[in-house]
């Protein structure tokens, strides 16, 4: 096992240190294009730093709080998690800054479409390489370290231990759980703070520059745009990076504690050696995926590109996806070939993680399909609501609200069929292979989703050093291109998020052990979720309003941030009327120190609630009330998550399908163009703030809540209260 990890972490952070340095050696072009993009690169690090610092605290209390109520490994590995995220993630962002203006001057340089492409994609490649690479290096520290092996059996030591609170859990199922958690925190982080903070920047920019000010976007008389663009490396880079590497690890680590508790359940007689390939071959699927990354980022990389990005970019990940398949199937072949899996419910014998696994796959792939559909304007959904712009902003907002809702039911149904077919091949184990599937070549994915957000500060570099506008023309192309890739990977985050949480869900309804004996814990899991039980009902009901709550919280958490940046760009053009004619340059730093405290301070109340809700609830009311609480959530925030990225995806291209120039009579500066300009305003905090940061509440309220029901499960006040009524 540990030789298939070696080889995908350092081949996948060995070649993402190739294409940094490929990069970064590339010229940056003029003095005023240095000039641009250092104070972008300088905003981007002063708040990651900031926040860094607030993580930091935060993590350690809550790493002390395991290692006093459950355990001192799950610390420890919680604190490896979150290392190994944050690392990833500041990569990432840091590649982003320096590849941006590098994009801008390839495309004035070569005038070249393919050129471009291949320097944006190899910047984005750098940090898709570092989700899989960190990822995978952390997971096999962990096993390495906690993964404790029991004589000659070489099965990870799945023996139940109690703690002083006279809780019992699985010491590696606590190991890999606290890891998983540690990785979510980040991300949560990260997805919320950098949310907020790139969408306060953007909404303000775009209400006064282009609403009141008449001036276009990315016009560096705007005081908010560095801030805004700053805000695309927060939000879209490390926050999609932190996002994605928590959903990665959350699949794994779904399938691993699941296989650990099903060992010890009594009416599951899983043989030892076939244990021990449970907990081991999700971690090889994973690093096969990552190994076939590898070959298909490299296609892109050397290959000379055409001027057709959207192929090229289509081809790498069909590559990495393909190889996946094929290397993954004859890895199954051989790994399960002679052991019997009856005992598990393998319906198709030796091969039926591997067909589970391709159900994913293939579902990931339809899910992105599915969004580009409803979000790009090449096709009929979108068209439909730039034409509807118009009629007024009122049928622009309407009509985008309805795509966004109708565009929930075919990702909703194509989730519940891979999640049906993929019990009925593998039982329970087979719905957290569709979900590791789906994940499995997740480095391909977040390259070409961070590729997007360089691609669009390329163009506000190009816009802001005054370059000729055929360069422009290059790299929109290359974001309209990013906006695409942007709806589609929100598609498979979306997706990924859904079947990991629900992987982590069957876990937590198999955690809870029941049987003890004189000689301590014998096997024996208590199935603790019961649906006709009134508190897990009332939870389902409760957790599905969650979302909306805390959404709401979100969207209000970027108006009051937006509203200070109004009032700062506001200010800045009544006292310095100079800055409108170029005359005056703006004080950008001002309105990023704005946005960084804004975001810095709105995002804790939603973060807390995330980690909070299901501890709270739990010790209140007990493991059938979180249960439900899960379910509910978990439905809730997929439909929530896909309408608000869909629609808001929809309105933003609408309005680029109207700045084309191909809707008869509307162009730049009609109603209609302004109209549509308002609908990507209202959309803006939906899809880059809500709809991911949903992502991220559903897994971390599952990873939280499987690591502490052993204690609220127990330990609360609604048992106590039934005892006391006896």
């Amino acid at each position: 096992m540990f030789g298939f990890v070696a080889i995908a972490v350092i081949g996948s952070i060995g070649f993402a240190a190739y294409n940094y340095f490929s990069v970064k050696k590339r010229d940056p072009g003029t003095e005023l294009m240095k000039e641009i993009s250092g104070a972008i690169r300088e905003g981007a690090d002063t708040f990651i730093m900031h926040e860094f610092y607030v993580i930091l605290k935060i993590a350690i209390l809550i790493s002390i709080a395991l290692m006093i109520f459950v355990s001192w490994y799950t610390g420890v590995t919680f604190l490896i998690g979150a290392t190994m995220s944050q690392l990833a993630a500041f990569l990432g962002m840091d590649i982003a800054t320096i590849a941006n203006v590098r994009v801008s001057n390839t495309a004035r340089e070569t005038k070249s479409l393919g050129s471009t492409l291949k320097v944006a994609f190899q910047g984005g490649s750098v940090m898709g390489l570092a989700v899989g690479g960190f990822a995978l290096l952390g997971l096999g520290l962990v096993y390495l370290i906690f993964g404790k092996i029991l004589g000659q059996t070489e099965i990870i030591n799945l023996q139940i231990e109690t703690n002083w609170l006279g809780i019992s859990y699985i010491p590696f199922a606590m190991s890999v759980s606290g890891y998983a958690l540690g990785c979510s925190i980040i991300a949560m982080f990260n997805r919320v703070g950098g949310g907020i903070y790139t969408k306060a920047a953007d909404m303000g920019a775009d209400l006064v520059g282009k609403t009141e000010a008449h001036i276009p976007e990315d016009d560096p008389r705007n005081p908010a745009t560095i801030a805004d663009n700053v805000g695309d490396n927060v939000g879209d880079v490390a926050g999609l990076g932190s996002d994605l590497l928590e959903s990665y690890v959350g699949a794994i680590i779904a399938s691993i504690t699941l296989a650990a508790y099903m060992y010890l359940h009594p009416s599951i007689p899983i043989p030892e050696q076939l244990i021990s390939k449970l907990l081991s071959y999700p971690i090889i699927l994973s690093s096969i995926g990552i190994i076939s990354c590898v070959i298909g980022i490299a296609y892109l990389s050397f290959k000379k590109v055409s001027d057709k990005p959207h192929r090229e970019l289509n081809v790498s990940m069909w590559t990495s996806a393909f190889l996946t398949v094929v290397g993954s199937g004859i890895l199954t072949y051989f790994y399960f070939k002679d052991i019997d899996v009856s005992s598990v419910g393998f319906k198709a014998g030796a091969m039926s993680p591997w067909l589970a696994s391709v159900l994913g796959i293939l579902c990931g792939m339809e899910m992105g399909w599915i969004a580009e559909y409803y979000t790009s304007y090449d096709y009929k959904p979108t068209q439909s609501l730039s034409y509807a712009s118009l009629e007024g902003t009122a049928l622009t907002i309407t009509e985008g609200m309805a795509l966004g809702m109708k565009s929930t039911f075919l990702p909703v149904a194509l989730l519940g069929f891979t999640i049906i077919f993929a019990s009925m091949i593998a039982g329970i184990y087979g719905v957290t292979m569709a979900a590791l599937g789906m994940l499995s070549f997740v480095s391909a994915t977040v390259s070409i989703d961070t590729y997007g957000p360089i691609a669009d500060n390329a163009g506000g570099i190009c816009e802001m050093s005054k370059l000729e506008p055929e360069v422009r023309q290059i790299t929109d192309k290359l974001d309209s291109v990013g906006n695409t890739t942007a709806a589609i990977g929100k598609g498979f985050a979306i997706g990924s998020a859904a079947l990991a949480a629900m992987s982590l869900l069957s876990s937590y309804i198999y955690s809870q052990p029941v049987a003890q004996s004189s000689e301590g814990m014998v096997g024996g899991l208590d199935l603790i979720l019961n649906m006709i039980n009134p508190l897990t009902l009332t939870g389902a009901i409760v957790g599905a309003a969650l979302p909306y709550y805390f959404s709401g919280m979100l969207i209000e958490s970027v108006t009051k941030a937006a509203r200070e940046m109004v009032q700062e760009v506001r200010r800045q053009f009544k006292e310095m009327p100079g800055i409108l004619t170029g005359k005056v340059r703006p004080d950008y730093k001002t309105c990023i120190q704005i946005s960084s405290e804004s975001a810095l301070r709105q995002m804790l109340l939603p973060a807390l609630i995330s980690v909070l809700t299901p501890i709270i609830s739990g010790f209140i009311f007990g493991a059938d009330f979180v249960g439900g609480l899960l379910v509910g959530t978990v439905i809730s925030s997929i439909m929530l998550a896909l309408y608000t990225a869909n629609a808001g995806g929809a309105w933003d291209n609408s309005k680029k399908f109207i700045e084309s120039g191909m809707v008869e009579g509307a162009s730049k500066g009609t109603a209609a163009h302004q109209s549509a300009i308002i609908g990507d305003t209202v959309g803006d905090p939906l899809k880059d703030t809500v709809g991911p940061s949903l992502d991220i509440l559903i897994k971390i309220m599952s990873v939280v809540s499987l690591i502490t029901v052993s204690i609220f499960g127990k330990y609360n006040l609604f048992s106590l209260f039934n005892l006391f009524s006896k």
